[in-house]
């Protein structure tokens, strides 16, 4: 399968890191043209000088995705630079934690104005250039717990099904005018996240350790990778996906069901973990 996307014009949020950096590479290295932002100057600008070794061409520039006059004149300059914009990849946003006893709705509503919106506000900022040339690919990069709730981390599983259902119903309604809109729901692709996670268990635990119990879920085994995510985001960026829209794709590693027991799971280990350790003190 040739996958041409040398003259496509791309626009990846929060691609400094992780996934949103593993795509940026991954259409660099077909020569789109790249357009890249994240919050951190220094961050951007490095991951700039990267993929400048093989994009046709690279705009890279700190955004904050709750500045709705920023997003927009990012997305004003990649389109007047380049005559427009074909693919959207919304990357931008991370997971967050948390339960009815330990959150606020004020901490709910700013994870949603970062990934809710922050969505929302790319997708309107772009969609009028994809209208003008009928075409346009957006790709939401999601998470397997807005399709599939989990009894912990509120935030995460309220605002991500909301880009899910903004996904499905822009994938519908704006499918008749050649822009498709599908949602890639991430599993437990191993990026800072998951050092994050593994910090949280606390002292006296090996990180295979914490891997182990990690993937006792996912039934292929094993974390993903940001490049398991980067092939198909290129592949729907393709003609290949040109009869695609309003998909929901997990990628997942099998991953479905089970991620409803992984915070149980989760505590259950960090307890049994303080346990030893405290075992370990009185010897």
């Amino acid at each position: 399968m040739n996958i041409d996307l040398s003259n496509r014009r791309v626009i990846v949020t929060g691609a400094s890191r992780g996934i949103g950096r593993a795509i940026a590479r991954a259409f660099a290295a077909e020569g789109a043209r790249v357009a890249i932002c994240a919050r951190t100057p220094e961050a951007v600008e490095e991951t700039g000088r990267e993929l400048a070794q093989q994009a046709r061409a690279v705009i890279a520039h700190a955004v904050d995705v709750t500045d709705t006059p920023g997003v927009k004149a990012f997305v004003d300059e990649v389109a007047e630079s380049w005559g427009g914009v074909d693919v959207l990849v919304n990357n931008a946003g991370q997971g967050r934690g948390g339960n009815l006893d330990t959150l606020t709705p004020e901490a709910i509503l700013e994870h949603a104005n970062i990934l809710q919106m922050g969505h929302f506000r790319f997708v309107q900022a772009v969609v009028p250039y994809m209208r003008r040339q009928r075409w346009g690919r957006i790709i939401e990069i999601n998470a397997l717990a807005g399709a599939i709730p989990t009894p912990d981390g509120i935030p995460s599983v309220i605002n991500r099904a909301s880009c899910l259902a903004l996904s499905k119903s822009l994938g519908m309604s704006l499918a008749k005018e050649n822009i498709l809109v599908n949602s890639l729901n991430m599993g437990w692709i191993d990026t800072g996240q998951w050092e994050r996670h593994f910090r949280e268990v606390g002292p006296g635990v090996s990180r295979e350790e914490f891997n182990e119990m990690v993937l006792k879920v996912v039934p292929i085994g094993r974390f993903g990778k940001p490049e398991d995510v980067a092939g198909m985001a290129l592949f729907l960026a393709s003609e290949y996906a040109s009869f695609i829209s309003a998909a929901s794709i997990d990628i997942a590693g099998g991953l479905q069901g089970q991620i409803a027991y992984y915070p149980t799971l989760k505590r259950d280990f960090t307890e049994a973990v303080k346990r030893r350790n405290e075992g370990s003190a009185t010897v």
